[in-house]
């Protein structure tokens, strides 16, 4: 891969700047910030401790309302959530919360502060299978409530979609594994390479099993299957976190989230010479962040947007439609990357899923992460991943 690859894009603050950026800040008593958070972060008590200058206040409020706060200043989506709640909004731009979160944490990496703690063991053991963010984040819970966690981990690395699926420019990797690190230190048992076959044998095992697999799988359109050129967009960014191979003239993209968007950033970064996205909503129903979309245009992405394949030839000639007009696009590409959302691997350990459903689970297992949130983000995830902890802990009869 190229150096560019590696080169996280989100630029840091300085203490001053952080000061400076953190001074914008209302004050609002009842912070619309903190509302329209989904992991309950707390922004609002967070930027107050930066503006007068409790760094290490600010991280604290971090990391015990988010285990993954490192992660999530990163990768985000800010302006759906608290940065479009901020009040600042109505009178200049609203307070950059992502980078102030992600100078909070490397305070915290800087002085190597300590926050969470590991709680006295009540004698009860939890499985969680699969290392993703909702995993990750229930393991941090339980285990400062005392419980004795196993993450089970198919890969030889953990991280789930965040190792394997996020730009190493959006999240790099000395941050994945600093906020890993941070869990493990807490007691968390994370053992790689082991995939569970057989959930009863687990279950009988421990008092209580978390399933966190995701989406392993991605869509499919039917046109596109078994085509040579044509690629998903989870396989293909799992690729370029080990090997690109050949580089190509020109890749096409189908897709409009924020997926589409890593996918067309990283074939740029990469030193792909043109790059086409083509999407299905129009830029006023555009699903990936505004942020993400004005990078991948600064790097010379041409996005057609309001259009649907209609057919693909053996040459790699796509052919589109517009939705709404009567206009036709043909692109012809060396690589054709799929990016129209991920999908649930039909059979894992016996789960049913009906119309994106969690059909019913056994005694005792509970489901956290892309199994029940509709909004497949890390945020979301995370929310899931301590929602499933106090779950778990009442099931088990914490308090």
């Amino acid at each position: 891969m190229g150096k560019t690859h590696f080169n996280e894009e989100m630029a840091g603050f300085t203490p001053v700047l952080a000061m400076e950026e953190a001074s914008r800040c209302l004050l609002c008593l009842d912070a619309p910030c903190s509302k329209c958070c989904p992991a309950g972060t707390d922004p609002a008590k967070f930027i107050r401790s930066i503006r007068f200058k409790n760094d290490k206040g600010a991280a604290k409020t971090i990391r015990l309302n988010n285990p993954l706060g490192g992660i999530c200043a990163r990768v985000c989506p800010t302006e759906r959530y608290c940065q479009q709640g901020c009040s600042r909004s109505g009178i200049d731009k609203p307070i950059d919360i992502a980078r102030l979160q992600a100078y909070a944490t490397e305070v915290e990496d800087a002085l190597g502060l300590r926050f969470l703690s590991k709680g006295e063991p009540n004698g009860k053991s939890v499985a969680i299978i699969g290392s993703g963010p909702g995993g990750l984040t229930a393991a941090a819970m339980l285990v400062q409530k005392g419980y004795s966690v196993v993450i089970y981990e198919k890969q030889a690395r953990p991280g789930g979609y965040l190792r394997h699926g996020i730009p190493e420019y959006r999240l790099p990797t000395p941050v994945l594994n600093r906020e890993i690190a941070r869990i493990e230190e807490l007691g968390v048992k994370i053992r790689c390479k082991e995939e569970v076959t057989d959930l009863e044998k687990l279950r009988k095992k421990y008092d209580a099993v978390l399933l966190g697999m995701g989406y392993a799988g991605a869509k499919m359109l039917p046109m596109f299957e078994g085509h040579s050129r044509v690629i998903t967009a989870v396989d293909f960014l799992k690729k370029t976190k080990t090997r690109i191979g050949k580089l190509i003239n020109h890749v096409l993209c189908i897709g409009g989230g924020d997926v589409a968007m890593d996918v067309c950033a990283t074939c740029k970064k990469l030193g792909v010479a043109q790059v086409t996205d083509v999407v299905y909503e129009t830029f006023d129903e555009f699903k990936a962040s505004k942020a993400e979309r004005e990078l991948v245009q600064s790097l010379g992405v041409s996005i057609y947007d309001g259009f649907v394949p209609v057919s693909v030839g053996r040459g790699g000639v796509v052919t589109f439609k517009h939705r709404k007009y009567e206009s036709t696009v043909k692109v012809k590409a060396d690589l054709i990357i799929l990016a129209i959302g991920q999908a649930y691997v039909p059979g894992q350990l016996g789960i049913k899923m009906k119309n994106g459903k969690l059909g019913a689970l056994p005694e005792g297992v509970f489901a956290v992460g892309d199994l029940i949130t509709e909004e497949k983000t890390v945020v979301h995830a995370v929310a899931s991943g301590k929602r499933a902890a106090e779950e778990v802990d009442a099931y088990l009869g914490g308090k």
